[in-house]
């Protein structure tokens, strides 16, 4: 019995459910509401709350009330001076006026595919009518590494006349007013990435490498001229060095054999003979070799000191 009590009691609880369910409806905070009558606007709904419908006739289309994504795919384009390139932009939308959103586009989806259309027209007409250093460039504050950048790569560098952030503001501007012709407000859209296209990206990382090449070459080059001179520097330096330490050890051994001379005329003039015996020893060690052969007569003057040593004594 109490089973059966219970079952009802859910029955009935369902049934009223699903009878409110025909009634009424909740918006979120997050969200807003156009509500439509066999296919035909009637209302939008903008606060947040419980709401009343007429049942079956009514129906509810939720939409989002919060500010959306839109992520574009890169595409191919070519600016003022011919450069072809690829852009890839982003953006952040949301729907403004529901009545004309609903009329025009119905759901997101729709919308995305607009989107589209609306802000790749925007994106190509401007960059198109702007250089490519207007494109990549904000302002002309210099450039941490322009060494080595000459002819084509130099022409490049010219001044930015408006600037990546003034041209984004001028695709916003174009494609709000698009935009807003589908109930859509675009809050803002950005340049997320510009490339060159695959054949131009090749020639100019080719380019490149041809440059960075000319340039180490010229480092290198510039390197060895400096080792050279340094080298230059370093000789005659040594030469000067070996110069100067000839210079004063000739002067020493000049002043060494002063000296010597004077000690030797000095002790010449208090011992005649025995100077004569040191000169003459002097001479036997360097003549008289173990190796050598030498022949003298015996009366030989040069041989008195060997014959009778006393007898060369005063």
């Amino acid at each position: 019995m109490y089973n059966k009590a219970l079952i009802i009691a859910v029955v009935i609880v369902v049934v009223v459910a699903f009878g409110l369910s025909l009634f009424i409806y909740t918006v979120s905070e997050i969200e807003q509401v156009v509500i439509t009558q066999f296919g035909e606007y009637k209302k939008v709904v903008k606060d947040a709350g419980l709401h009343f419908k007429k049942p079956i006739i009514e129906k509810v289309n939720y939409l989002d009330k919060r500010i959306l994504e839109w992520d574009g795919k890169p595409t191919q384009m070519p600016t003022l001076d011919k450069r072809y390139i690829w852009v890839d932009t982003f953006a952040r939308w949301r729907i403004e006026d529901p009545l004309k959103f609903f009329r025009t586009v119905r759901n997101e989806t729709s919308a995305h595919g607009r989107l589209d259309d609306i802000i790749n027209s925007a994106v190509r007409n401007q960059m198109s009518n702007h250089p490519l250093i207007d494109a990549i460039r904000s302002s002309n504050r210099p450039m941490l590494m322009t060494v080595g950048i000459e002819g084509e790569r130099a022409a490049e560098l010219q001044k930015v006349e408006k600037g990546r952030n003034k041209i984004t503001e001028q695709i916003l501007a174009e494609a709000k007013v698009s935009a807003l012709v589908l109930g859509i407000e675009l809050v803002d859209i950005r340049i997320k990435r510009i490339n060159y296209v695959e054949q131009v990206r090749r020639s100019a990382y080719e380019r490149m490498i041809v440059e960075r090449q000319r340039i180490a070459a010229k480092y290198r080059s510039e390197g060895e001229g400096k080792m050279m001179e340094i080298q230059g520097q370093k000789e005659q330096e040594e030469k000067q060095i070996l110069s100067e330490a000839y210079k004063q050890a000739q002067e020493i051994m000049g002043k060494a054999d002063a000296e010597a001379i004077k000690i030797y005329a000095e002790a010449y003039s208090k011992d005649p003979e025995f100077y004569s015996f040191l000169k003459t020893l002097e001479s036997y060690e360097k003549n008289l070799e173990k190796t050598g052969t030498l022949i003298l007569s015996t009366d030989s003057e040069y041989l008195k000191y060997l014959k009778s040593p006393g007898a060369a004594s005063p």
